[in-house]
């Protein structure tokens, strides 16, 4: 069945899935608020680069101000909506795409973060299906993306939120399947938090210290690293959340990994990573915009309150990307002196 389908906010991640659906033959649009990308877009198409492939997709590309012309009659809607905006941008965006979703179409968060928690109330729980993704790519000129996880690696895992297989969620991922590998899930919530465990050790660490995989491997920072996941798996339990296996453990055994054993798996898995950054490192900070800390940290810290399970290395980290992001520090190894000092208030503030 012929599918109307947009990708909104098409950075690196959303051009790389709208470059893939437009050349697979979809009938797809994206549409975005960076206008020297969309004329670029416009005029020559998307240029996709990975490490054994280049390729231009001609893409249909639209600023956000020409979707006006779309609520023309016969209106223009869309059965499903592929959201790949920052957290920051969500509610504001799925405002704005409500009235181009058809009554029984979809939107699909592809972002980091519990997005669907503030989605639903916006479009409704039925019209929300979960994501939970592996795709690294690099957007730093207009029309022109360097993607870094090929086809093969590229993984989305998808699920409705109630935890159900259904026909639909099934036809994502298909449709999905040709921009990487996919996976239904009935704990979509699980994976999601998965996800959020690593970009709450991984990504704010390596962008608050501006930290090469060498640096991760100190001491001083792996400790800071266990401590961030440690506290991340623990709210999630709390929180009745069933994680799916990290580092081949499961959710409960992760978090109660002993510290040694913590930091020698980490120390593992920063030895077996290239020397590529984080997109918060390269998309955010250098470009000197929002990062997306207090929707990974910072919603951490804010559901462990909730479950009563403290959180002090999230909430420091939290402060430190917000400083960051104001211009009061900047990136670099001199931070996790400040941030130790952060933990420490909060510890004996407890």
């Amino acid at each position: 069945m012929a599918k109307s389908m947009a990708v909104l906010g098409t950075g690196a991640i959303g051009s790389s899935i709208g470059a893939d659906l437009t050349n697979a033959g979809y009938d797809v649009i994206l549409i975005d608020q960076w206008p020297a990308h969309v004329e670029a877009m416009k005029a020559n198409g998307v240029r996709i680069k990975m490490k054994e492939e280049e390729f231009v997709a001609p893409v249909k590309a639209f600023h956000l101000c020409e979707m006006k012309d779309l609520h023309k009659a016969p209106m223009r809607q869309f059965d499903i909506v592929f959201l790949t905006c920052k957290s920051y941008d969500t509610t504001w965006l799925v405002e704005f795409i409500k009235p181009f979703l058809e009554s029984d179409g979809v939107l699909v968060s592809v972002q980091n973060s519990l997005n669907d928690e503030w989605i639903s109330p916006i479009i409704g729980r039925q019209r929300d299906i979960g994501c939970a993704f592996e795709l690294s790519a690099d957007v730093f000129e207009p029309g022109r993306v360097t993607r870094n996880t090929d086809r093969v690696v590229t993984k989305f895992v998808l699920g409705e939120l109630d935890g159900k297989v259904t026909p639909r969620v099934q036809e994502v991922a298909q449709v999905l399947g040709k921009v990487g590998r996919t996976q239904v899930s009935d704990n979509i919530w699980g994976a999601k938090w998965t996800k959020l465990v690593f970009n709450s050790m991984v990504s704010t660490t390596r962008a608050a210290l501006d930290a090469s995989k060498q640096v991760m491997q100190q001491p001083e920072v792996l400790d800071l690293v266990v401590k961030l996941g440690r506290e991340t798996a623990q709210v999630a339990l709390a929180q009745g959340v069933t994680l799916e296996p990290i580092l081949g453990l499961k959710g409960e055994d992760f978090a109660g990994l002993s510290n040694e054993l913590f930091r020698k798996y980490m120390l593992q898995v920063f030895r077996d990573t290239g020397e590529r950054s984080t997109s918060m490192i390269q998309h955010d900070v250098v470009k000197e915009r929002l990062t997306e800390s207090d929707y990974i940290n910072g919603v951490v810290a804010r559901k462990g309150a909730e479950a009563g399970v403290p959180a002090p290395a999230n909430r420091a980290m939290a402060m430190v990307m917000k400083q960051i992001d104001e211009g009061v520090l900047q990136p670099g190894l001199a931070n996790l002196k400040v941030l130790q000092q952060y933990m420490s208030e909060k510890a004996a503030a407890m």
